[in-house]
């Protein structure tokens, strides 16, 4: 029975397409060749059709099979490392990574990254790393307040089952919310507005952006060097349209996936 299965899955490996046929390197495109192979990869990855534990070839071999130079697939193959989907396994190649599986939450309603992690079925955990009431003259215009108006300035980790998803720094508004300044805020905000503040949010306006971290924030995600994330701008608001928050996100592009809903 063990050499029947064994069998069965070397012949389910030799079904499965290699490579080089998958890959398609155009020329009508200003995208460099690195990055098309890297994209490439990268989407075999994340689709499935090359599941973890797959060999990819050595370099020289995939750079002679897609006819170019063995730089640019040394620059895909490492930018692949960098974002934690490839392990170099020496003169055989390269495996591709077992990682956590991607979070797909939605943008339908407002909801802070406690709730979130919960709705998502894993443990929500933070870590301040700056707590500290400033003047700003720039947040002040985002509220639309004087400039020497009193802000808490809160940076923090964001964990979902102790895998740091975000980094984030907000401020909010404490002449309509002076409880935050000393208030337990290691957990979520909104329940402690809520709750102690007898202050709701109702609704943000929310922007989306690409960017890339920097060596800060490389190294609260473990990243081996710059990758993808994802920036997230929210103003939050109170059924009175009083603006009690402003927060900057950084969420890390190989985890995040946000998920829409759209209707006609």
């Amino acid at each position: 029975m063990a050499s029947d299965d064994s069998g069965a899955a070397r012949a389910g490996l030799a079904e499965r397409p290699s490579l080089m046929s998958l890959v398609r390197l155009r020329g009508d495109t200003a995208m460099p060749l690195y990055q098309q192979v890297e994209e490439q990869i990268y989407d075999l990855i994340t689709s499935g059709l090359l599941p973890p534990g797959s060999v990819l070839p050595a370099e020289r071999q995939l750079a002679e099979s897609l006819g170019v130079s063995r730089v640019t697939v040394q620059r895909a193959y490492a930018a692949l490392r960098q974002r934690k989907l490839l392990d170099s396994q020496g003169r055989r190649g390269f495996l591709v990574r077992t990682r956590p599986d991607q979070v797909q939450p939605g943008m339908d309603r407002l909801k802070g990254f406690t709730e979130e992690m919960r709705e998502l079925g894993k443990i929500p955990s933070t870590r301040i790393l700056d707590r500290i009431v400033v003047q700003d003259r720039s947040i002040s215009s985002i509220f639309g307040l004087p400039a020497n108006a009193p802000f808490l300035r809160l940076t923090r980790i964001r964990y979902g089952d102790e895998i740091p998803m975000s980094r984030e720094v907000a401020w909010y508004n404490l002449g309509a919310a002076p409880a935050l300044e000393h208030g337990d805020l290691t957990g979520s905000v909104y329940a402690f507005l809520a709750e102690h503040a007898g202050t709701r949010l109702v609704r943000c306006d929310q922007t989306v952006e690409a960017t890339m971290p920097t060596a800060e924030e490389c190294a609260i995600f473990d990243f081996e060097g710059p990758a993808p994330c994802l920036l997230i701008k929210r103003c939050s608001f109170t059924a009175d349209a009083m603006m009690i928050e402003y927060v900057e996100g950084l969420f890390r592009g190989d985890m995040y996936r946000y998920r829409l809903t759209l209707r006609a």
